[in-house]
């Protein structure tokens, strides 16, 4: 590392730290010591500070001591380092420079400061990234969708150059964090959230593009989100800063473009990024000699091709991109899932109970079909579908192959809704007979006609289903007599298809599944997936999981042969545990699918929902990823999910996927629903009928009743005045332990 770089470095470390210092001897001063904060909807305090040193922040005083720990990294005065830049104390400093931006970042939370809004533009920023996000966007990064996450810092030359460069990291399904300021090519100061905002992109979590703040600083916030990982999927322990930092580098797919001039500041925080294991590309000249072992940052000419940062940095970073995109006239890929269509923006639209409209897949012979042919059936169709407007629509799809299977046709149907929602300009809700669809006035001026629908469903399912369809035909029907017809059809095969699924239970079949997708994240962890009990994510079921070991046999969904029932209460099987020893490291013997209370399954991170036991109470609660409330438990989500991620079995605490509660095996071997005395509201609304059916056959009907929510208890003592005063049956069942 350059003595330039070094001392820039030092220097911005210990202007920080003063900073900091001063900001929170006045917030002292105003709120006394022990003034309490947390950042938003996070169990782990100020996560850099936490993982780093296991120090939890809680209080003003506490933020004095991290400050004091930050201070120690600096060894000497800032003067006595210019002429002795080494290495090692250019990233003490950088990573005292993290320490020292995640304080001043939480007195600007405490001061309102946070999150701030531009001034030019008036646009919010997120600010603090929340653990209810990161979960959410798990299973995208452990699944392959999101093959990494950017941070651009600064601003492009140009408006076009921004828009193109986050096109394309857009398209790569990179998600994408800004911050920072720079001067453009002009020489005013400005940023790439400012860029795009002026060019009318969308921004947001829905397209993968999210505006940190306006400073440099507020990287640090995508930091943040970086280091959770290690603690959420990792289960890496607070303190352990080795692991931590050893998880980033090997796991985190993180990197920075830095756009414009460089300052101190951006030196010092790239000096912490580096400590991570985070490379930087740069589109000015950077005085860098690359230390071996430490990802560095890449120097450019000074005519540098702007065209070619993306790429380059995917190649320092060593991504894994594989995109296969539609040839069609619009972007294409899962960043533009999120993108919504307004009225005023409508070109046309299909279903939506405005017209009729369905999507169904259908199974023929291999001669039956043409593969990759497009048939369009109506009258005048071109005309009509100029004019814009509404439209009726079927969409049938029919697919052949060799190892295709009727069960699979509706795993083919639900990736219609991703097939449609991945291209820029069209939007897609529903399944089956309730779709609707809409393009919108910039995607038809581009080219999208009726045709490109039916290519986009042709080579999609092709691209997902490539080991089962061998041949994919589309035709799209637009007169309504022929849509209603063909809905009548459809309906009778959608009836038959759900009396065949659910009989599908445990004991009638041999093999389970497996999905290790996850263990990219979190390496012990074995999420076994039956037909009663889908993965904890709520993204995977059986026939999910089946036919994705169909389509990969090498993937990371492996059939578990059952073997000798050891326990049919509890759901044990021998052929269960032996999957799980060789495949979890070590780390898991045994397995009962059926109960919290003795060697419950696992987690990762990213599940849905948690079980936990409340013993006073002889019942459990049920709580969903992003209920920010208090829990008669005595802790928040986001705490409750600390004890329970990270690939270890935890008695009394389990991640599911919410559908996994109106299954027969829901804790059959603890008392199934009886033993449910709290869950949140929002999960009584989701769950509704099929809840109450359930019940029903559990001969407790009015059991949804009986169950407390956050409306009427937040703690163990009202809790049980409520259960008492409704006679909860979990009150006179057996105790759980």
């Amino acid at each position: 590392m350059s003595k330039i770089i070094a001392s820039a470095a030092i220097k911005a470390a210990h202007v920080l730290v003063n900073r900091a210092e001063d900001m929170l001897e006045k917030a002292i001063a105003e709120k006394g010591k022990d003034f309490l904060f947390e950042f938003p909807d996070t169990a782990f305090y100020l996560p850099m500070i936490y993982a780093m040193t296991a120090f939890p922040v809680k209080t003003l005083a506490d933020m004095k001591v991290a400050l004091s720990m930050t201070k120690e990294m600096l060894h000497d005065e800032p003067e006595e380092k210019l002429w002795k830049p080494y290495l090692g104390e250019a990233l003490d400093s950088g990573m005292a420079t993290l320490f020292a931006e995640e304080i001043i970042l939480a007195l600007r939370y405490i001061n309102g400061m946070e999150p701030c809004t531009d001034p030019e533009t008036g646009y919010v920023y997120n600010g603090f990234i929340t653990d209810t996000i990161q979960r959410n966007l798990g299973i995208q990064l452990v699944d392959g969708r999101m093959p990494g996450f950017a941070a651009i810092i600064g601003a492009a030359p140009d408006e076009d150059t921004a828009v193109k460069i986050v096109r394309e990291l857009q398209e790569k399904n990179i998600l994408i964090f800004l911050s920072g300021q720079a001067k453009d090519k002009n020489g005013q100061l400005t940023s790439v959230t400012r860029q795009l905002l002026k060019q009318n992109v969308a921004l947001g979590w829905e397209t993968y593009i999210v505006p940190l703040g306006p400073d440099t600083e507020h990287t640090l916030y995508a930091l943040d989100w970086a280091i959770r990982a290690s603690l959420i999927f990792g289960g890496k322990k607070p303190g352990d800063y080795k692991e931590h930092l050893k998880y980033q580098k090997d796991r985190v797919f993180a990197f920075a473009l830095v756009l414009g001039e460089l300052d101190d500041i951006k030196w010092s925080t790239g000096a912490g990024a580096i400590n991570m294991g985070f490379p930087a590309v740069c589109d000015t000249d950077v005085p860098v000699i690359h230390p071996t072992g430490v990802c560095t940052y890449e120097h450019v000419d000074k005519e540098f091709d702007h065209s070619k940062i993306v790429q380059k940095v995917i190649e320092v970073r060593g991504l894994k991109v594989t995109v296969e995109k539609p040839p069609i006239p619009v972007s294409y890929g899962p960043a533009f899932e999120g993108e919504r269509i307004r009225k005023e923006d409508m070109f046309i639209e299909f279903g939506g109970q405005r017209s009729p409209a369905f999507e169904w897949v259908r199974t023929k012979e291999l001669h039956e079909i043409e593969d990759n042919k497009v048939i369009i059936v109506g009258t005048d169709v071109e005309e009509r579908y100029k004019k814009g407007g509404l439209m009726p629509m079927a969409v049938v799809i029919d697919v052949a192959g060799r190892k295709m299977q009727k069960d699979f046709e509706a795993i083919i149907e639900r990736k219609l809704h991703h097939n449609i929602n991945e291209a820029q300009g069209l939007w897609h809700m529903g399944q089956r007979d309730i779709v609707w669809m809409r393009i919108s006035n910039q995607a038809y001026k581009d080219g999208i006609t009726l045709e490109h629908l039916g290519v986009i469903h042709n080579v999609m399912t092709h691209n997902r289903f490539k080991s089962i369809v061998d041949k994919v035909q589309v035709t799209i029907y637009v007169d309504e007599k022929d849509v209603l017809a063909l809905q009548d059809e459809a309906r009778k095969v959608y009836k038959e298809r759900d009396h065949r699924l659910a009989g599908l239970t445990d004991e009638s079949v041999d093999t389970f599944y497996s999905c290790l997708l996850c263990q990219s994240f979190a390496p012990s962890h074995v999420c076994v997936i039956s037909p009663e009990r889908l993965g904890l994510c709520g993204a995977y079921n059986w026939l999910d999981t089946k036919a994705a070991f169909e389509i990969d046999p090498t993937g990371g969904n492996q059939p578990i042969i059952k073997g000798e029932a050891l326990d049919a209460t509890r759901g044990r099987w021998a052929g269960v545990d032996n999957y799980l020893k060789s495949n979890s490291a070590g780390a898991v013997d045994s397995l009962n699918l059926y109960t919290i209370m003795d060697n419950p399954m696992t987690s990762c991170g990213c599940f849905e929902c948690i079980v936990a036991i409340i013993p006073e109470a002889n019942g459990i609660m049920l709580v969903q990823r992003g209920h920010t409330g208090m829990t008669p438990a005595g802790m928040k989500f986001s705490t409750l999910a600390g004890t329970v991620g990270g690939g270890t079995q935890n008695p009394g605490f389990m991640g599911i996927g919410v559908n996994f509660i109106t299954s027969k095996k829901f804790l059959y071997a603890d008392g199934g629903l009886r033993r449910i005395v709290w869950m949140t509201k929002n999960l009584k609304e989701r769950l509704g009928e099929d809840f109450k059916k359930r019940a029903a056959e559990e001969g407790v009907p009015d059991l949804l009743d009986k169950i407390a929510d956050e409306s009427v208890a937040e703690d163990s003592e009202k809790l049980m005045e409520f259960l008492a005063s409704v006679e909860h049956p979990a009150l006179a069942m057996d105790p759980m332990f």
